[in-house]
């Protein structure tokens, strides 16, 4: 597969809203995946899926786990790379912002240095981000993918 991404090339997904149900998923993803038994396990109430005690703790209601905007960025890098990203890849983000129920979050990438390694493959970097709607930045950071 041959990828012709040249630096400055910005890519990104549509825009989609972080619900309750897919923040919810989340949180009850890793108990219920440890238990292994079938059935859906949750965790004590946190700031991810509790709105009194994300209250509690001086936000205005839950807030998404940041690895949901992680995931996104590398579900679009997939999209973009293929099996390549998954393989020869780094990724690095840190949440800036919260992310609420209902905001509308867009996971981007742009290329910013594309050289050959003295393998002969192409090492393609990355600055990767969330933003709302408003193209507030949610999400930052970096990424790397080696092409074969």
């Amino acid at each position: 597969m041959t990828i012709t991404l040249e630096p400055g090339t910005e890519f990104r997904t549509r825009a989609r809203a972080m619900t309750r149900e897919r923040m919810r998923w989340y949180v009850d993803g890793q108990p219920t995946i440890a238990a292994d038994d079938g059935r859906i396990h949750t965790q004590p109430p946190t700031i991810h899926d509790d709105d009194e005690y994300a209250r509690s703790q001086g936000l205005p209601g839950i807030i998404a786990d940041g690895m949901i905007s992680t995931n996104w960025i590398q579900g679009l890098l997939v999209d973009v790379y293929g099996p390549q990203f998954a393989c020869r890849s780094r990724l690095s983000t840190k949440y800036i912002a919260p992310i609420y129920e209902n905001m509308q979050v867009i996971a981007c990438a742009r290329v910013n240095t594309v050289v050959v390694n003295e393998a002969g493959k192409s090492v393609h970097t990355l600055d990767v981000w969330c933003e709302d709607d408003a193209g507030k930045k949610l999400t930052v950071g970096s990424a790397m993918v080696e092409l074969a």
